[in-house]
């Protein structure tokens, strides 16, 4: 047992020495803001806060961990080795040159969403506001690194201290945003879909959807016995997110109540996990997800736990409230759809910390840092992805984390003309966790 002396015990102190020593690295922790218990412990222990109470293993702060709310806050980054952090401290006594448990408070909290930014054409917190895009610190998982150097600190002074490491792992996760392209979609989209074809001259297209109308072909972006047979190779935990939102400008699958989308989603839930694509209009209304989670819930008769937003979009700290009203267990919406890159800074599952009401909620945020959906201009082929997902892998097995892909159904099928993702997604299943 670690003990930390801390000047307050606030919510914002306790949830972020958790997550660093408890969920990062594996160690178990107390808090005191008692200076007689702290100098009786006479076991590991370090002090916290503006000044050294004597000659302890000490770690200067910063303010944000005593704060309330939120605050216009100054971010100076700095490189430190072979990476980044912020929250730079003086004191000639602190065992490390920044307040790292700031830093993280400040990344996984999603902070600077709450502050004034630009947000993208769908109304996401866009990847070129954060400061991790800015300052280049995106691809890391400085979060965890950080955990590191603080264990390196503590072995030094504590050589018996016992941590219980976490295992590398991976959770590939399959976002459904259209189960069918051609089957299932009833009289009127089936015709007009042909009609569209011979507009533009899609022959090829034309012929596709008839074939698959007869039964001669199977729908190209029903890809699930692909996924299916994934599975078979290796029990991953992996997510199978379907949406189920109703038609409209940015939600195109075909209707919840269809037999044949049913049988889908249930015959891939004998496989794996099958969770919800919460629509573009229930991330932000909570009677809509309300429906949504009632659909998908009728037809696995279970209850929903795994849940991804529409583009990746999750307005805070709303959206993460109405996950929590439904007790949606959850998230793998944490990352970006045209960059890669950890957006909370951290491939190690964190609990959603409510800045307004600053309190820990129930919520496990999983973020990812890979998603092969439309507008990534910058992988051409089978090369260059796996180039970056190779390079991802390293990184986030040195800290033991969670390296979390997010694919679209629709750009495992031959529609989209980038038929290697299927081998890409074969390529990380093939991969040992540790």
């Amino acid at each position: 047992m670690l003990l930390i002396h801390v000047q307050k015990i606030t919510p914002r102190v306790s949830y972020t020495f958790k997550q660093i020593c408890k969920r990062i690295l594996g160690l178990e922790i107390d808090l005191t803001s008692k200076i007689e218990a702290f100098i009786a412990h006479d076991g590991p222990k370090f002090s916290y806060g503006k000044q050294p109470l004597g000659k302890e293993l000490y770690f200067q702060s910063v303010d944000l961990l005593f704060e309330h709310g939120l605050n216009d806050i100054e971010i100076l980054v700095s490189d430190w080795e072979e990476t980044k952090c912020f929250f730079e401290v003086k004191h000639i006594d602190a065992a490390l040159p920044y307040d790292i448990f700031s830093a993280t408070f400040y990344l996984l909290t999603r902070y600077e969403e709450y502050l004034p930014h630009v947000k993208d054409e769908k109304g996401c917190f866009p990847a070129t506001e954060s400061i991790g895009y800015t300052y280049g610190f995106l691809q890391d998982p400085v979060v965890d690194i950080w955990g590191y150097k603080f264990r390196k600190v503590l072995l030094d002074k504590y050589p018996n201290l016992q941590f219980q490491e976490k295992k590398f792992s991976i959770i590939p996760v399959i976002s459904v945003a259209q189960t069918f392209v051609y089957k299932n979609k009833g009289i009127l989209r089936f015709v007009g879909g042909m009609i569209r074809d011979v507009w533009y001259l899609k022959l090829d297209k034309l012929t596709d959807r008839i074939k698959v109308a007869i039964g001669v072909k199977k729908d190209p972006y029903n890809t699930f016995d692909f996924i299916i047979q994934l599975q078979k190779t290796k029990k991953r935990r992996a997510k199978v997110l379907f949406g189920l939102g109703d038609y409209s400008n940015y939600e195109k699958n075909i209707g919840y109540n269809r037999p044949h989308h049913r049988k889908i989603i249930k015959h891939i839930a004998d496989y794996t996990d099958v969770g919800l694509k919460v629509s573009y209009e229930a991330i932000s209304d909570l009677l809509v997800l309300k429906k949504e989670k009632l659909r998908i819930e009728n037809i696995l008769n279970r209850r929903l736990q795994h849940v991804v937003c529409s583009f990746f979009k999750i307005k805070l700290p709303e959206a993460y409230r109405n996950f929590i009203e439904l007790e949606i267990g959850e998230d793998y919406s944490m990352g970006y759809s045209k960059y890669s890159g950890f957006r909370a800074g951290t491939c190690t599952p964190f609990m959603f910390y409510d800045l307004d009401y600053e309190v820990q909620t129930p919520l496990v945020v999983y973020s990812f840092c890979f998603a092969n959906q439309e507008g990534r201009d910058d992988i051409k082929d089978s090369i260059s992805a796996r180039k970056e997902i190779t390079a991802y892998l390293d990184k986030i097995k040195k800290v033991n984390g969670i390296f979390i892909p997010v694919f679209s159904n629709t750009l495992l099928s031959e529609l989209k003309g980038q038929v290697f993702w299927k081998s890409i997604l074969k390529f990380i299943w093939t991969i040992e966790d540790e």
